[in-house]
């Protein structure tokens, strides 16, 4: 898990035009990366594939920048 750093910007001013690392929170309240790429379409968060997250609560993204 990362540390919120000031890299990271808030879920409600992400991007959709490019793939973003995102921290959500867990059934626990615990907030975790997303080992993942994602980005929003709309209101919805999806996978790099364009594949809809269900039941996730994104907290805070910034730039990907790992190869995937």
């Amino acid at each position: 898990m990362h540390t919120v750093s000031a890299e990271w910007q808030p879920a409600s001013i992400a991007p959709s035009d490019r793939d973003l690392e995102i921290c959500a929170l867990d059934f626990d309240g615990i907030v975790h990366t997303v080992p993942f790429p994602c980005h929003k379409d709309g209101s919805n968060w999806v996978d790099r594939r364009g594949r809809a997250l269900a039941d996730f609560q994104p907290t805070h993204w910034r730039k990907w920048t790992e190869p995937y």
